[in-house]
């Protein structure tokens, strides 16, 4: 039997389709942002893989006692292709959740990526391997591997709430978490936002780029402010 601070769940729901989501890999974090009307992001957690490469996928996620990852290692040992290990770890900056042993264990089971509410370590080798990984920061000290922790319920990470089931989104920018049954809609949206944004972009290039809406904010302010 489980009980509340210590549940091993499973994921419920349809999971969404692989092509939807590897889809958003060609989608900037900022423009699925804003077509989600700006609320379900975070720029709190930073990419320790140090590079531009973006990250896709589902969310397994993991709510761990703070400066400990046994719970983590399950969450490895049970991922499936394509998942992101999203851990909220409380924030804790005193120990490192995970270094180069599990990122080589996420890359055998074809994980797609770290999100950790907390420190991570070995640096150079997720820079190296450029294996996505979002965290708080760096820490040499390990973590403890006691107990208790929870796998696929609500967690909170650098202010973002996500579902088991969510995918998850992240570049330089930062990272967004997208609703399942959300995750077609927001892409086609997305999309919809790229095609514009490369269309104004070749207007800039061609010194043809108008802004319609600069005057008229500009005049009601100065009636606003007269």
């Amino acid at each position: 039997m489980t009980k509340i601070g210590f549940r091993m769940l499973e994921r419920t729901g349809a999971p969404v389709p692989r092509n939807v989501i590897d889809a958003f890999l060609s989608i900037g974090v900022a423009q699925a942002s804003d077509c989600m009307g700006r609320l379900y992001g975070s720029r709190e957690l930073t990419a320790i893989h140090g590079t531009n490469q973006r990250m896709a996928g589902t969310a397994l996620t993991v709510k761990t006692r703070p400066g400990d990852n046994l719970l983590i290692h399950q969450a490895i040992a049970s991922a499936q292709p394509g998942d992101i290990i999203v851990v909220d770890g409380g924030g804790c900056t005193a120990n490192a959740l995970v270094g180069e042993l599990m990122l080589k264990q996420a890359q055998a089971r074809g994980i797609a990526g770290f999100v950790i509410d907390g420190m991570v370590r070995d640096a150079e080798a997720f820079e190296r391997e450029k294996f996505p990984c979002f965290a708080r920061g760096l820490s040499h000290r390990g973590p403890f591997k006691d107990g208790p922790g929870e796998l696929n319920v609500p967690v909170a990470v650098g202010g973002l709430v996500v579902q088991a089931g969510d995918v998850i989104i992240g570049d330089l920018d930062g990272l967004l978490s997208i609703p399942a049954s959300h995750a077609a809609e927001v892409l086609a949206m997305a999309q919809a936002t790229e095609a514009s944004e490369q269309k104004r972009m070749t207007m800039i290039a061609a010194g043809t780029y108008q802004k319609p809406w600069l005057v008229p904010a500009l005049a009601k302010l100065a009636e606003d402010y007269a």
